[in-house]
């Protein structure tokens, strides 16, 4: 089965893509294009996925770079093969044929890139990670390598949309605590149940690190099941396990 890879028209002129579940040789709960090493997924399974994914991107597999996500606002700069992925939620690179892959399964993967600089970016953007200034520290490592925040377009993929993020009272302190403007990213939803607008904060972070061309894709993951992993989804159905999808750049 072919890849299914969505895109961003920010994006248009750098090498990404956006995958769904489509075209991968997973089975079960996992079934299609599950590429989360950290899954319990047959691991060769989870190999010839990524290879695919590298295919798609022109490069390599060992070029297809991972870290190793841990919901923080680590960044590390990528210049060839990673060999053990570095705990980070982040990566920059100016090298060519580098292809840096976030995985996600309701979180924010969020693709960035300054073609005049030559410096492109991802990052995992969780709720927390969002907090915890993942996206600025993006942009900020893209700046250590030449790129300036007026040139830099970024595309937040698939993600949790407000219809499906219902969140409580300790949520709603804890991402607006010092936060005022972030009040304005929750819909009253019964009782004490809030929706949360996941992808509008990472535009506000976006924003807020200088960059004036963002866009977010209209994809909600929970929404979809045929299409894209879910972990809160997961949770609902009492699944044991979840897949993970890939969003990769690359110059």
């Amino acid at each position: 089965m072919t890849l299914e890879v969505l895109t961003a028209d920010t994006l248009a002129d750098t090498n990404h893509g956006f995958f769904t579940r489509k075209g991968g040789v997973s089975e079960g709960i996992y079934a299609g294009l599950n590429c989360g090493r950290g899954s319990n997924d047959n691991p060769d399974h989870v190999a010839t996925n990524r290879a695919r994914v590298a295919a798609q991107m022109g490069v390599a597999s060992r070029d297809l770079a991972s870290v190793h996500q841990y919901h923080s606002a680590e960044v590390v700069v990528v210049n060839g093969p990673v060999t053990t992925p570095p705990k980070a939620d982040a990566m920059v690179s100016n090298t060519p044929g580098c292809a840096l892959g976030i995985l996600t399964a309701d979180c924010q993967p969020v693709l960035f890139a300054d073609r005049k600089a030559g410096v492109v970016g991802a990052a995992h953007a969780g709720w927390k990670g969002a907090k915890a200034g993942v996206l600025q520290a993006t942009v900020d490592a893209m700046m250590s390598l030449g790129a300036t925040p007026q040139n830099i377009v970024a595309a937040i993929g698939p993600c949790i949309h407000q219809e499906n993020y219902e969140v409580g009272p300790d949520f709603v302190e804890a991402v607006t605590q010092d936060d005022a403007e972030a009040l304005a990213l929750f819909r009253q939803g019964q009782g004490d149940r809030l929706h949360f607008d996941l992808p509008g904060y990472g535009l506000l972070a976006l924003k807020r690190a200088g960059i004036p061309n963002a866009t977010a894709l209209q994809h909600c993951t929970y929404a979809d099941p045929d299409r894209f992993y879910s972990y809160r989804r997961t949770c609902h159905e009492s699944a044991p396990d979840y897949g993970r999808l890939i969003a990769c750049i690359s110059l």
